[in-house]
C-alpha cells in the first residue's frame, strides 16, 4: 500500500520541483532586472510574473530559462551573481553595451553553449570562472580593456567543445597555456591586443584552427613558429607586432591560407619558397624583420607588404653572391641566429661582416664563431669557400658529424671543434690541417665502420702530438739531482704496483658482480647474469655479442659509465638483418628490433637514422647514453651498447618480453593478454615510483624524465616495470629552482606550468606519474578522441570524479574486482593520482611521498635466494634511515678495497656492492 501510494504521489512531487525551479529562475530574473539602466523594453522590477515573455528571454517548456539576449542595447549596471543559478541557460549575449562591475561565476553551467560579453567595461574575472563549461561553443569577451590584468586559465580546457574564442583588448597576460588539444574543434582564436609573452603553444599542432589572430602584443610573444607548418586548416593568421624569432617555416601543407601578417618581429633567413607558391593567398606583410637572402618575388596579384627593415642581400629575386650565399647556408644550420642576421647584411661578406676575415682580394679566409651559444650542425656548405684557412667553431652547442666535405678545402690549416657536442667518424683530414677535437665531443670518432677504420681521437689530426718533449726541456732535466731522480722512480713504481693490485681487486669484484670486465681482446658489459630481463635490471649484454666484433680498437671503445660500442655487423646479425618480423615497437625517431644471441638471450635495439632524426632526434640519443650511462636501478631499463654507423644511430636495451604498459591497459585484448588485476597495478606504479624517485633524489645526480607515459614503461616477464626511453631526460635544478627548456614531451601528460612556460622541475614527473595513475585506475587514455568531450581529457574528468568520493567506483575500469580490499586501495591511490595533479606545482608531493603511499599497498618485495639478498645487502624490514645509517657504518669499518669479503661488520647491509654505478647510494634499492 505504502509503494502504492508513493507512485501516486511521485509526479505531484516532480512537479513541485519543476515549479520551485521555475520560480527559483523567476527570482533571478527578477534580480537581473533590477541590476540593469535602463530596464530593457517588456521588463519588469516589481513581479517576475511571465519572465518567459521579456523581450530578449527565452525559456523550455518547463519554463527553465534558456537563453537572454540584449545585444546593443546601451546598458549600464552589473551583473548579479544569482546568474549562475541559471543551470539550464545556454546562451547569454550581453555585447556592446556599457556594463560594468565584476563578473559572476558561471561555473558549471553545463549547458552554457554561447557567451557574449565583448565591448562592455567589466573589471574582473572571478577564480574559477570557466571551470565546468563543458558545453561552451563559443566565447567572446574582447574589448574589456577595465578588466584587471588576467591569465587565461587551464580551467578553459573543460570546454572541449570551443569552436570560437575571441579575447582581444581584455587586458591578458602571461603565457598561452598549452591546453589546445582539448578542443579538437576550435576553429577561431583571436588574443590581440593583449600582454601576452613566451612562445607558441605545441598544442597548436595539428589543430582545427583556421583563424589565429595573436597580433599586437604589449610586450611580445617570443620564440619560433614552426608549429604553424603543422596547422594545416590555417586560413588567416595574424601575427604581426610581437617578437617572434628564427625562420618562417614551410607553410607548403597550408592550402588555405590566404592572409599571413608577420611584419615587425624578428625573423631570421631566407623566405621559403613556399610561401610563394602558396595557392590562396592574397595578402602577407614581411617589413621590419631580420629576413636574409633574395627579397622574394610574388605574383602580381597578392597585395605584399615588404618595404620595411630587412636584411635582403638583393631585390626582385636576384641571387646573391656566391660567398654570401655559402655563409647563409652555414647560418641556416645554426637556425639563422638572430646575430648573424643582425651582422651580415648587403651582398659582399668581406665588407665588414662579423666573424668573418678576408684576403685583399675578398675571399674569405677565416671565420671565428668561438663561444657564441649556437647550436645546430657543422654546415657542408663551408667546403663552397674556397679559400678558406681558419675554421673556429669551438665552445658551441652543435651536434653531428663532421662534413666529408671540409676536408676538400685545400688551404685549410686550423680547424677547431672542440667542447661541442659532435659524433660520428671523423674524415681524414691532410696532415696539414690542425685538428682540434677536444675537449668536449665525447662520442666524436665513435662510428664503427665496416673497413676496420680508427676514428682520430686525439686533439689534432695526424696521430701525433701537438707539442713533444724538446730537446730544450731535457737540457733544464739534466740539472736535477740524481736523488731525487731516484726517489721519483721509486714513488712511481710503489704507485703503480698499489693501482695494480686495485684494479685486480675491483676487477675480482665486478666478476662477482656481473658489470663490467676486460680482457684482452674485448670489453664487455657484463654477464649473463639470469637473462637480460632479470630481476635487477643490471644484466650485461653476454660475451658473444662482443666477441664477433670486428674492426679493430674502435669496436672496443668504451663509453663512459660502462656501455659500449658495438658493431653494425652484429647487430645484424642478431636481428635478421633487422628483418621485419623482428619489430616489436616504432618511436618518434626509430623502430625497436628484437634480437636473440646464440644462446637464446634477447635484446632490444633502437635503430635511428641522424637524417630522419634531425638535431632532436641526435640530442635524444646522446642523452640517452648520457643518462644511462650514469644511473642503474631495477627499476630503469637498462642500456647495454650503442652502435653509430654513418647516418644510423642505434641503442642496445635488455629485453623486457612484456611489452608495455600501455598495450596491457589498453590494448590488452588485441595482443590475447589477460587484464591486469589491481595487484599488479598496484605493484607497476610503485615500481615506477621508485624508478621515477631514484632518478629524481636518490642518484648522486639528479635528473627529470619529462616523457613519463604508459608506453615508456616496460614489463618483465615478472610483470614487473622498469622505466625507459631517456631521450628527453634533463639534469635537476638544485634546490625549488626551475631550468627553461625547449618543450618536450606528450600531450596529455604536461604539467600546466611546463607546457605554459617552457620550465621545469621534477614536479613535472611528479604530473605524469599522476596521470599514469589516472590511467591505471580507469584503464583510459590521458587524451582519448572516441570518448564524449566531456571526458576525452582524463585528468579533467578524473579530478571531477574526486569531487564525490561514491562515483569514483563508477570510473575504475570494470575488469578490476572490486571487493572491500581492493576498493580501500583504489580511494588511496586515487587520493594520490588527485594531488600529483595538481594544478600548482608546490601542491603536488615528491616521488618519495608517492613511494610510501604506494608501498604498503603491495606486499613487501623479498628477493628469491640467498645469493641474490647477499648481493642486494638489503634489511627489507628497517626504515629506509636505519638502512643508510647501518651502510655508512659498514663503509667506514670495511677496508680500503671496499671488498666484501675484507669487510669487518656483522649488519646485514654491506659496503656498496660491487658492479653498480657510481651514482649508486644505499637509497637506490628502494
Amino acid at each position: 500500500m505504502g509503494h502504492r501510494l508513493l507512485f501516486l504521489l511521485l509526479p505531484f512531487f516532480i512537479l513541485h520541483l519543476l515549479s520551485t525551479a521555475t520560480a527559483d529562475d523567476g527570482a533571478v530574473m527578477l534580480k537581473l532586472a533590477s541590476s540593469l539602466s535602463p530596464l530593457p523594453s517588456g521588463w519588469s522590477t516589481k513581479t517576475s510574473s511571465g519572465f518567459c515573455s521579456w523581450d530578449g528571454v527565452g525559456c523550455d517548456s518547463s519554463g527553465r530559462v534558456t537563453s537572454i539576449s540584449l545585444p546593443n542595447q546601451d546598458l549600464t549596471g552589473s551583473l548579479p551573481s544569482e546568474l549562475a543559478s541559471l543551470s539550464e541557460l545556454q546562451k547569454l549575449s550581453l555585447q556592446n553595451n556599457r556594463l560594468s562591475g565584476d563578473l559572476p561565476s558561471f561555473a558549471n553551467l553545463s549547458n552554457l553553449q554561447s557567451l557574449f560579453l565583448d565591448s562592455n567595461m567589466f573589471t574582473s574575472f572571478p577564480p574559477g570562472f570557466f571551470k565546468g563549461l563543458t558545453s561552451l561553443q563559443t566565447l567572446s569577451i574582447g574589448n574589456n580593456s577595465n578588466l584587471s590584468p588576467w591569465e587565461l586559465p587551464t580551467d578553459l580546457a573543460d570546454s572541449s567543445a570551443l569552436t570560437t574564442l575571441e579575447a582581444s583588448r581584455s587586458n591578458i597576460f602571461g603565457s598561452i597555456p598549452d591546453i589546445f588539444a582539448s578542443f579538437p574543434g576550435l576553429q577561431n582564436l583571436r588574443l590581440s591586443y593583449n600582454n601576452l609573452t613566451g612562445s607558441l603553444p605545441r598544442s597548436f599542432a595539428n589543430s582545427a584552427i583556421q583563424n589565429l589572430w595573436l597580433n599586437n602584443q604589449l610586450m611580445g610573444l617570443t620564440g619560433s613558429i614552426d608549429v604553424l607548418s603543422s596547422m594545416t586548416q590555417l586560413s588567416q593568421v595574424w601575427l604581426q607586432k610581437n617578437q617572434f624569432t628564427g625562420p618562417i617555416p614551410d607553410l607548403s601543407k597550408c592550402l588555405s591560407l590566404f592572409d599571413l601578417q608577420l611584419r615587425d618581429n624578428q625573423f631570421t633567413g631566407v623566405v621559403p619558397p613556399s610561401i610563394v607558391s602558396l595557392p590562396k593567398l592574397v595578402n602577407i606583410s614581411l617589413s621590419n624583420n631580420k629576413l636574409q637572402g633574395p627579397s622574394p618575388v610574388f605574383k602580381s596579384s597578392i597585395k605584399v607588404t615588404n618595404d620595411g627593415k630587412n636584411n635582403y642581400c638583393t631585390v626582385s629575386g636576384k641571387p646573391c653572391d656566391e660567398q654570401v650565399t655559402a655563409l647563409l647556408e652555414i647560418a641556416a644550420s645554426l637556425g639563422y641566429p638572430s646575430k648573424l642576421s643582425d651582422d651580415w647584411t648587403a651582398n659582399d661578406a668581406c665588407a665588414g661582416w662579423n666573424f668573418v676575415s678576408c684576403d685583399p682580394n675578398n675571399k674569405v679566409t677565416t671565420i671565428n664563431l668561438v663561444k657564441q651559444g649556437f647550436s645546430g650542425t657543422i654546415s657542408p656548405a663551408f667546403s663552397n669557400l674556397t679559400s678558406l684557412k681558419n675554421l673556429y667553431l669551438n665552445g658551441n652547442n652543435l651536434s653531428g658529424p663532421i662534413p666529408d666535405s671540409l676536408t676538400k678545402l685545400a688551404q685549410l690549416l686550423t680547424l677547431d671543434v672542440s667542447n661541442n657536442n659532435l659524433s660520428g667518424k671523423v674524415p681524414a683530414f691532410p696532415s696539414s690541417v690542425k685538428l682540434i677535437t677536444k675537449p668536449g665531443n665525447p662520442l666524436l670518432g665513435t662510428d664503427i665502420s665496416t673497413d676496420g677504420g680508427n676514428p682520430s681521437s686525439s686533439d689534432t689530426n695526424g696521430g701525433s702530438p701537438t707539442a713533444s718533449p724538446s730537446s730544450s726541456g731535457a737540457g733544464k732535466g739534466s740539472g736535477i739531482s740524481g736523488g731525487i731522480i731516484a726517489g721519483i722512480v721509486i714513488a712511481v713504481v710503489i704507485f703503480i704496483a698499489v693501482l695494480s693490485f686495485v684494479l685486480y681487486k675491483y676487477k675480482k669484484r665486478r666478476g662477482r658482480y656481473g658489470d663490467v670486465e676486460l680482457d684482452d681482446s674485448v670489453q664487455v658489459l657484463g654477464k649473463n647474469g639470469g637473462g637480460p630481463s632479470g630481476s635487477n635490471g643490471y644484466n650485461g649484454l653476454p660475451t658473444e655479442l662482443h666477441s664477433q666484433s670486428s674492426g679493430g680498437d674502435s669496436d672496443r671503445k668504451m663509453f663512459e659509465g660502462g656501455n659500449v660500442a658495438v658493431s653494425i655487423e652484429v647487430l645484424r646479425q642478431v636481428t635478421n638483418n633487422f628483418s621485419e618480423n623482428n619489430i616489436i615497437g616504432r618511436g618518434g625517431f626509430g623502430v625497436v628490433y628484437r634480437g636473440e644471441l646464440h644462446d637464446g638471450t634477447k635484446i632490444a635495439v633502437k635503430r635511428m637514422e641522424a637524417t630522419v632524426m634531425g638535431t632532436k632526434g641526435m640530442n635524444e640519443f646522446q642523452a640517452e647514453i648520457a643518462v644511462l650511462s650514469k644511473v642503474r636501478h631495477r627499476h630503469l631499463v637498462a642500456l647495454l651498447g650503442y652502435c653509430v654507423n654513418g647516418n644510423e644511430r642505434l641503442l642496445v636495451y635488455e629485453f623486457m618480453p612484456r611489452g608495455t604498459l600501455g598495450d596491457h591497459l589498453f590494448d590488452w585484448q588485441v595482443h590475447g593478454y589477460a587484464p591486469l588485476t589491481w595487484k599488479q597495478r598496484v605493484t607497476i606504479a610503485l615500481d615506477v615510483a621508485r624508478g621515477v624517485e631514484y632518478l629524481h633524489s636518490l642518484a648522486q645526480q639528479s635528473f627529470i624524465h619529462r616523457d613519463l607515459k604508459p608506453s615508456n614503461i616496460l614489463l618483465g616477464d615478472d610483470m614487473r616495470a622498469k622505466v625507459a626511453d631517456f631521450g628527453l631526460v634533463r639534469n635537476a635544478p638544485d634546490g625549488k629552482y626551475s631550468v627553461e627548456t625547449r618543450l618536450a614531451g606528450t600531450f596529455g601528460y604536461l604539467a600546466p606550468e611546463y607546457a605554459a612556460t617552457g620550465r621545469v622541475t621534477t614536479k613535472v614527473d611528479v604530473y605524469a606519474f599522476g596521470v599514469v595513475l589516472m590511467e591505471i585506475l580507469t584503464g583510459r587514455k590521458a587524451l582519448d578522441d572516441t570518448m564524449p568531450d566531456e571526458k576525452a581529457h582524463l585528468v579533467t574528468w578524473f579530478r571531477r570524479v574526486l569531487i564525490n568520493k561514491e562515483s569514483i567506483p563508477k570510473a575504475i575500469d570494470q575488469t578490476i574486482n572490486l571487493d572491500e580490499e581492493t576498493l580501500a586501495s583504489i580511494y588511496k591511490v586515487a587520493e594520490l593520482a588527485g594531488h600529483c595533479t595538481s594544478r600548482e606545482p608546490y601542491q603536488r608531493p615528491d616521488m618519495g611521498h608517492a613511494v610510501n603511499v604506494l608501498g604498503p599497498l603491495v606486499e613487501q618485495w623479498r628477493p628469491a635466494s640467498r645469493e641474490e639478498d647477499e648481493g642486494y645487502g638489503i634489511d627489507l624490514h628497517m626504515s629506509l634511515p636505519q638502512a643508510l645509517q647501518r651502510w655508512q657504518a659498514d663503509e667506514s669499518s670495511s677496508s680500503i678495497f671496499n671488498d666484501i669479503s675484507y669487510s669487518q661488520t656483522q649488519s646485514s647491509i654491506p659496503a656498496k656492492p660491487a658492479g653498480f654505478a657510481e651514482s649508486f647510494k644505499s637509497t637506490d634499492l628502494r
